[in-house]
């Protein structure tokens, strides 16, 4: 199908360990407007460019300028992603399809850049805090892997800053979260956050309570995790059937993501607001409602009223990376 369209188009991409989303935008004055999207594969190809080019097969459009948002470190234009075995480079992509201007971001900076575009309604707040006017906001992000990322605010407006968070220490808060960092110590070396917070943590902190008796497996659920997604199984498993192994897993790794979150909101003096992205936060929502996420995130001590105070949203706009990477392509003028 080609886009025809008065005003110029930008090409905008979300590359996850798992899929892969691009889509062409229009400017507007509140913010980039979506004209088509598609989603692909990841693990099917071998680089971002085949998907690029795939794409624009489907979607002929004259394209100018470009930004994609990268699950992984991005450093000189050039980015290893993390979940996937690619080398990303943005003077590559922008010399094979004679882009104008094309950029490469980590996705979680892509995402933060859409934040503060948002309307209410794409939010979910676990809270009531207000927040500080012109405070900096911070988002977390579990979903392959475990995103972190920043907005600083600056001179009436906010500077996306990455990170690479996710892959600290995972710091236990209780003898059952030591137990666990141990079994995983064993397993790994180096226990990162993202071990836990994040699709293979569901299921690493499922493991870890089966293989230690801690819980009952229901009978055959073993074969549904060979089967299908673990993570989606186990999380089906704790809000749709109410399996009690399924939803001890899914409790202890919302307590560990509040920690997680309360943390990073110390670290960041995040009091404009920290926002819970990626591809679990909105599917877990109901587990997310009750008071486990929010006594872990203000369990600081001394700075308990201080977290109090900072208001804590779910990011319900599933295209919210990809909104980022477009506004990203859209700074990038002649």
């Amino acid at each position: 199908m080609t886009i025809s369209m008065e005003k110029p188009l930008v090409l905008a991409g979300d590359i996850g360990g798992t899929k892969t989303n691009l889509g062409l935008f229009s400017e507007n004055e509140d913010r980039p407007v979506l004209k088509v999207m598609e989603t692909f594969s990841s693990s099917d190809v071998p680089d971002l460019e085949h998907i690029i080019r795939k794409f624009l097969d489907m979607h002929p459009s004259a394209i100018s300028r470009a930004c994609f948002g990268i699950a992984g470190p991005v450093i000189d234009g050039k980015s290893k992603t993390t979940n996937l075995p690619w080398r990303v480079s943005q003077d590559r992509i922008k010399k094979q399809f004679s882009f104008q201007h094309v950029r490469i971001v980590n996705d979680l900076a892509a995402t933060a850049m859409a934040v503060p575009l948002l309307n209410a309604d794409e939010f979910y707040p676990l809270n009531q805090a207000d927040g500080a006017k012109g405070g900096h906001l911070g988002l977390i992000a579990p979903g392959t892997g475990l995103g972190i990322a920043m907005m600083l605010h600056h001179e009436d407006r906010y500077v996306p800053i990455s990170s690479e968070g996710g892959h600290s220490d995972f710091a236990p808060n209780n003898e059952l979260e030591a137990d666990l960092w141990r079994y995983l110590h064993r397993r790994y070396g180096h226990v990162s956050i993202e071990r836990v917070v994040s699709g293979t943590g569901l299921v690493n902190i499922y493991d870890w309570l089966r293989n230690a008796g801690r819980v009952n497996e229901s009978e055959g659920f073993n074969q549904k995790l060979n089967e299908t997604d673990p993570a989606k199984a186990i999380t089906d498993g704790a809000l749709t059937i109410k399996d009690s192994a399924c939803i001890e897993a899914l409790e202890m790794f919302v307590s560990i993501f509040g920690a997680v979150a309360g943390n990073f909101a110390l670290f960041g003096l995040t009091t404009g607001g920290i926002f819970l992205g990626g591809g679990i936060s909105p599917k877990i929502l109901p587990k997310l409602k009750e008071d486990i996420f929010m006594k872990a995130f203000v369990n600081k001590g001394r700075f308990r009223g201080f977290l109090e105070k900072i208001p804590v949203k779910v990011i319900l706009n599933d295209k919210a990376a990809l909104i980022g990477a477009a506004v990203c392509a859209l700074s990038e003028r002649s």
